[in-house]
Formats: structure tokens, C-alpha cells, sequence
């Protein structure tokens, strides 16, 4: 049977890893908020094309009034916010390099988008959340603050800080219903990995030789758990941070 359709909200959902999530919960009859700086709307009327219902909404995480309006509008249009992906944040377009050589404002604008960026979109949804009288926050973290690969020392430290805040969240909201998860992935195949040519740049150990199933990750791979964490068998289920990586760390 078919769960009761939810409202979820995922930012940067209009390509790569975002995408696939919208994709996913939109098949199994879910209303989708794109949040995202480019190309929300033009996701959103894929979706409502393929028989979906969602709608896009430009806009940047960090930015607290774009948040809220966008929280206006998802109010407006289903009248309830059940769900939050937290998918948004800097990745693709970081140059690997020794920490040394990163500069003080390219670390701030990572902390700002990876970690700024969730909890000011938390706060934002939490309302809408207690009104509904329960609700699902899922941050998307990385298995990079288990490895400590070198060279990326900001996105490390900015997804070590999701993981905490999930487990912290958790203790706050579990009183009001509402579940607080994280699905850290290893090395996937995004849009914007293959752009930037990062799946070369890692080479096969990261992209497979580490992991108990030597393939490479695709997007696609971590949709089925996205769904579980946004539906009601996942009540009982908060704090955790849960890899989908092939096996290559088990925590």
C-alpha cells in the first residue's frame, strides 16, 4: 500500500544527487519543493509533466528571508511542510588542495553553505513541522569526516559539523515527533563530479577499490533510503547517520 503522499522539501534538488531524490519521492506520489539557486522551476515542471506535483523556487540556503519566503510559498501552495532534505552545499567546484593553500574566505564559504545552510533551513521549516505534528529532517552529511581523505580539509570539517548538528537536533526535536537523520554517501557519480572531472582526479581506489562492492556510486544508490527516512516506518529511527557507500566504511 501506498504511504499517505507527504510534502518534502529538498534544497538543491534541481540537478546531481538533489535530483535523484526529487525524482525518487516524486514516483511514490510525494509533493516535492525544489529549493535551489538555478533551475528549480524547470525541475519542477519536469516532475509536473511526468505527473507529479512540485513546484521550484529559486533561492540561496544562506540567505535567511529567501528561506522563509520560500517556506511561505510551500505553506500557500500544499498548506503543510511534512519533510526536509538538507541536500544542499559546496562540493564539485572546490579545488583539491593542501589546507595550507586554502584561504581563510574559501573555508568560510564553505562552513557558511554546509553548515549555515541547514540549520538556517531548519529553523525555517521547524514551525511548519510542529504544526503538522511530526516531521522528518534529513541532512545529507559524507563518509569524508570518517576517512579524513587530505586536500579537502574544509568540506571534511563542514560535513563532520552536519553529523554533530544531526545528533544534536535530534535531542531537541525528538520531544515534538520530529526525527533527525543524516545519509552520509562515499564518492558518487553526480552531475557535478563528471563536469568537474573530480571522478578522475580521485582515481579508482576512492571511486571503488575501497568498498566492498567495487562499482562506482550513482546517485540512484541512495534514493531508497531517502524514502525510508521520509516515511512513517522510519518513526522510531533519529540521531543516526547512516552510510551508503558500498561498504567501504562501517560505522
Amino acid at each position: 500500500m501506498k504511504e499517505t503522499s507527504k510534502v518534502v522539501v529538498v534544497t538543491g534538488g534541481a540537478s546531481g544527487i538533489g535530483l535523484a531524490f526529487v525524482n525518487a519521492l516524486a514516483a511514490e506520489g510525494h509533493k516535492l519543493v525544489i529549493a535551489d539557486l538555478n533551475g528549480a522551476s524547470a525541475a519542477a515542471d519536469k516532475v509536473v509533466e511526468a505527473g507529479g506535483e512540485a513546484i521550484g523556487i529559486e533561492m540561496d540556503v544562506v540567505n535567511s528571508a529567501q528561506v522563509e519566503e520560500m517556506v511561505a510559498q510551500t505553506i500557500r501552495k500544499f498548506g503543510r511542510i511534512d519533510a526536509l532534505v538538507n541536500n544542499a552545499g559546496l562540493f564539485t567546484n572546490l579545488a583539491l588542495r593542501p589546507f595550507q593553500e586554502i584561504s581563510n574566505e574559501e573555508w568560510m564559504r564553505v562552513m557558511e553553505v554546509n553548515t549555515l545552510g541547514p540549520f538556517i533551513c531548519a529553523k525555517a521549516v521547524l514551525p511548519a513541522l510542529r504544526e503538522a505534528g511530526s516531521g522528518r529532517i534529513i541532512n545529507i552529511a559524507s563518509t569524508v569526516p570518517i576517512k579524513g581523505p587530505p586536500n579537502m580539509s574544509h568540506y571534511v570539517a563542514s560535513k563532520g559539523a552536519v553529523i554533530a548538528f544531526t545528533r544534536s537536533l535530534a535531542r531537541e526535536l525528538g520531544g515534538a515527533n520530529i526525527t533527525v537523520n543524516a545519509i552520509a554517501p562515499g564518492f558518487t557519480l553526480s552531475e557535478g563530479v563528471l563536469k568537474s572531472d573530480l571522478h578522475n582526479q580521485m582515481g579508482d581506489v576512492t571511486r571503488k577499490l575501497s568498498r566492498s562492492i567495487q562499482r562506482d556510486q550513482m546517485p540512484e544508490d541512495l534514493v531508497g533510503l531517502l524514502g525510508f527516512l521520509v516515511s512513517d516506518a522510519s518513526g522510531f529511527i533519529t540521531g543516526q547517520t547512516i552510510a551508503v557507500d558500498g561498504g567501504s566504511v562501517f560505522l
